[in-house]
């Protein structure tokens, strides 16, 4: 009977430049160069209703602000999600 060997899985790589980069690394800089191309493309100025008041904003610094409360809250849920 053979004897099962567990190897520890290993993320998938890529090499760049002599230097192993893990595919994930690689999707993530591709959504956050487009997600800077989206926020710079759009400069307008909008209006945006907060409960009572509307305020006029640019575009770009709306959409920056929901990016970075975005990834926020996914750090939050990977660093709660790490602890189990």
């Amino acid at each position: 009977m053979a004897q099962k060997t567990s190897r520890p899985h290993a993320p998938p790589t890529l090499s760049v430049k002599g230097r192993d980069v893990r595919i994930r690394t690689i999707g993530i800089l591709v959504l956050i160069g487009l997600a800077i191309w989206f926020i710079a493309a759009n400069t307008e100025s909008v209006g945006i209703r907060l409960w009572i008041p509307t305020v006029t904003l640019p575009l770009w610094a709306v959409l920056t602000v929901t990016l970075l409360v975005g990834l926020v809250i996914g750090g939050l849920l990977a660093h709660r999600r790490a602890k189990r």
